[in-house]
């Protein structure tokens, strides 16, 4: 940090921080929440009107649920670590914030399992899942690991003239088409229970599991523009 002090002392010429009763060159480190996770940020000011801030956020949430009878356990893990430049055109909190997810690990994992003799549809076809080799099977969204973001909101986390901040922002993640994955191990009968067969050898339910893996690509499309909210608050140094 030493090191970045030294070069912006070089950059930035003295008055731009010393001016409106300025506390000085400093650093500001504060908590969040958002729709990304909970986390924490750091930044530095370039500028009189000018911050670079950096940041990690994080959550895990596991749920339980059915769709067409396959009973899935689902895990949510967000991970990033972002880099943005606040830039604060008015010189107050109001704020215009360009800038990247520099690692992007969100992502939606699946156990699935179809307890034995139950009834399930892969494409809108119905099955049986076997009484001696029922189904099981996993799924997975993931998202481009590098996407660029924009932020927009009311706060500074390295505020010129006190110590304490609170910060508001929304924005969005462009962080593309999800990729999705869906496999399935075991055996499916007809409905009556009948005709069953292993599906990692039968081409029609294989056929039937893309079918349903692209309808969850369609519908993950909208995470192609995820949209943050948050809220935080800070210190500066």
């Amino acid at each position: 940090m030493l090191v970045v002090g030294l070069l912006l002392g070089i950059l930035v010429p003295a008055s731009s921080f010393a001016q409106n009763g300025d506390l000085g060159f400093g650093v500001g480190v504060g908590g969040k929440f958002s729709t990304l996770g909970a986390g924490f940020d750091v930044a530095v000011p370039i500028s009189s009107r000018a911050n670079v801030r950096g940041g990690f956020s994080a959550l895990d949430y596991s749920r339980d649920f059915l769709d067409n009878g396959v009973t899935y356990k689902g895990t949510l893990n967000l991970r990033s670590v972002n880099a943005l430049l606040d830039f604060f055109p008015l010189g107050g909190g109001f704020h215009l914030s360009p800038g990247l997810l520099l690692y992007n690990g969100n992502q939606i994992t699946a156990n699935a399992n179809v307890p034995v003799g139950q009834t399930f549809t892969l494409n809108n076809v119905s099955y049986r899942s076997s009484t001696s080799d029922p189904l099981v099977g996993t799924g997975k969204l993931t998202l481009n690991k590098v996407a660029p973001m924009v932020m927009i909101g009311w706060g500074n986390l390295v505020p010129r003239t006190k110590h304490f901040s609170a910060s508001v922002e929304v924005g969005a993640v462009f962080q593309g088409t999800p990729q999705t994955t869906l496999t399935f191990t075991g055996s499916a009968c007809d409905p009556s229970g009948l005709n069953c067969r292993n599906i990692a050898s039968d081409p029609t339910i294989q056929s039937n599991i893309q079918a349903q893996q692209k309808k969850i690509s369609d519908d993950a499309k909208i995470l192609q523009y995820y949209p943050v909210v948050s809220f935080g608050f800070g210190y500066r140094f």
